[in-house]
This record gives C-alpha cells, sequence and structure tokens, in this order.
C-alpha cells in the first residue's frame, strides 16, 4: 500500500498526462504524414539526424559541421517543404476534427460504397468490365505511376465512363487513393497462381496479383458474364451478390477506423491489462 500511495501522488499523475498527450500528438502527426509525400522526407530528416550522430561519434568534424548547417537551416525548409500539411493539420485543429475523425472518416467510406455500388450495378448488369483497385495500407506508388493522372472525386458515373469499351481509359485499373481516384488505365502485376480458374481472364490475374504483394482490394466486372469479383489478401471472393459484397466493403473500408475508435479507452485497456 505504501508503495501504490508513492506512486499515486498529483506529480506522477501530471506526468502520465504529460506522456498521453505527446504520444497523441505524435499519433495524430503520424496520421497526417501518412500517404503524403512528406513520409519520404521525414525519413531524410532522420538519416541526416543519423549522419550527425555517427559523424560526431567517429570524430569526422567536417561531416559534423555539414550536418550543423543543414540541420540549422532544415528548420526554415520544413516549414516551406511541408506547407501542405502544416496547413491540413492547423484545419484539422480548427474544426476539432481530430478527436471525432472516426465519425466523418466513416460518412466518407459510406458514400465511396454507395457510389461503387452505384458502378458495379451499371456495368454487370451490361456486362462491362472494370477493374478498381482501392489501397488500403500499403502503398500504390509503384502502380499509380504507370496511370493516367486524374485526381478526381469518386462517382458512380465517373467510373461508368472509364470503363466504357473502346474508350481511352477503359483498358487497365482504376486506382482509388484516400477516397480519390488517383488515376485510370494503370497496370498491375498479373498472377502466376495456377489455382486462378482458366476461364477467367486478365483483369482477373492482375487482380489476384496485386493481392498477392500488396493488401490492396480490388473489384472486378467481368466482360462476359458480369460476375462481380473481389480480391484481398491472395484471395479471390468470386460470384458475389449485391448484398455480399457491400457487406464486404463496409468490413474492409471501416475496419481501420473502428480499430481506432476510442485512443484512450484502448491505452487505459492496455494498462488494466499490465496491471493485471
Amino acid at each position: 500500500m505504501q508503495v501504490l500511495a508513492t506512486l499515486l501522488t498529483w506529480r506522477n499523475f501530471i506526468n502520465l498526462i504529460d506522456i498521453l498527450v505527446i504520444w497523441l500528438l505524435i499519433y495524430e502527426l503520424m496520421v497526417l504524414l501518412k500517404g503524403t509525400r512528406a513520409v519520404q522526407l521525414f525519413k531524410g530528416i532522420l538519416i541526416i539526424i543519423v549522419i550527425k550522430v555517427v559523424s560526431w561519434y567517429v570524430g569526422l568534424s567536417t561531416v559534423s559541421w555539414v550536418m550543423d548547417q543543414v540541420i540549422n537551416w532544415g528548420v526554415i525548409a520544413m516549414v516551406i517543404i511541408f506547407q501542405p500539411e502544416i496547413r491540413r493539420g492547423l484545419e484539422h485543429l480548427g474544426r476539432g476534427t481530430m478527436l471525432t475523425r472516426n465519425r466523418a472518416a466513416n460518412e466518407k467510406e459510406e458514400e465511396l460504397i454507395k457510389q461503387l455500388d452505384q458502378a458495379i450495378q451499371y456495368m454487370s448488369k451490361r456486362r462491362i468490365g472494370a477493374l478498381i483497385s482501392i489501397q488500403m495500407e500499403t502503398g500504390l506508388e509503384e502502380y499509380i505511376e504507370t496511370g493516367i493522372p486524374l485526381d478526381a472525386d469518386v462517382t458512380g458515373a465517373l467510373l461508368i465512363n472509364t470503363f466504357i469499351p473502346n474508350t481511352p481509359l477503359h483498358d487497365g485499373a482504376v486506382i482509388i487513393k484516400n477516397n480519390r481516384i488517383a488515376v485510370a488505365a494503370a497496370y498491375l502485376p498479373l498472377s502466376d497462381s495456377k489455382l486462378i480458374p482458366k476461364e477467367l481472364g486478365t483483369r482477373h490475374r492482375a487482380a489476384v496479383g496485386i493481392s498477392e504483394v500488396t493488401d490492396a482490394l480490388t473489384i472486378v466486372i467481368s466482360e462476359e458474364t458480369g460476375e462481380i469479383s473481389i480480391t484481398k489478401d491472395n484471395e479471390l471472393l468470386r460470384s458475389m451478390t449485391q448484398k455480399n459484397y457491400l457487406k464486404f466493403l463496409r468490413a474492409q473500408l471501416y475496419k481501420k477506423e473502428e480499430s481506432n475508435k476510442n485512443l484512450f479507452t484502448d491505452l487505459l485497456t492496455r494498462l488494466k491489462g499490465v496491471g493485471k
């Protein structure tokens, strides 16, 4: 009891709050930087810091001096380079959305699913072949670079027009990133799996191929039969009904948001588990 009383002091409580606030700020920074070019720039800054520490420890005075200059001027450079991310973060803070992101994100995901459903139903009934890949945790930049940039809102009409036969963008995949159509006519890696039925064509092999190397969720509509298929984590789900694919999409697209539903509750649960 004496040990517990020593730990449960006002100072320790303040220290705990201090740690929680810093942890939350770091988490929010990671969320803001995720999926942006700032991630690579941030890695470059870490490399510069490592070089500085190593050069100081080894005694490479010239290298250390150069790194000092880079770091000193780097503060100004960071403000310029990270301007979009800083602005976005301040907007989130001003709108009070940092602690209500889950609800807003779910609304965006639901709108995305609604537009996808509209396009899927239209193209399936008319047997218009389509290949739509949605970026999840793993980045798809390598494949986005092969497509034609659109950077447009996801709408059923735009997806339908993209895949109309004999149009410039119909051949290849549409890649959706951050609830926006990043590119169309992108090339995805083809799978060599012998488990893929022979009656399935290039679109299905591309869908399985991207699921083998990333965690992307990919929707395929057969041009021959209008069959709706989904690939995820190297698994091919065929002949999906509207009810089935809507349920699957919600489960996958909401998963990340629900897992982060309450940061403080999750942390307290972990702390209780450690205490036991």
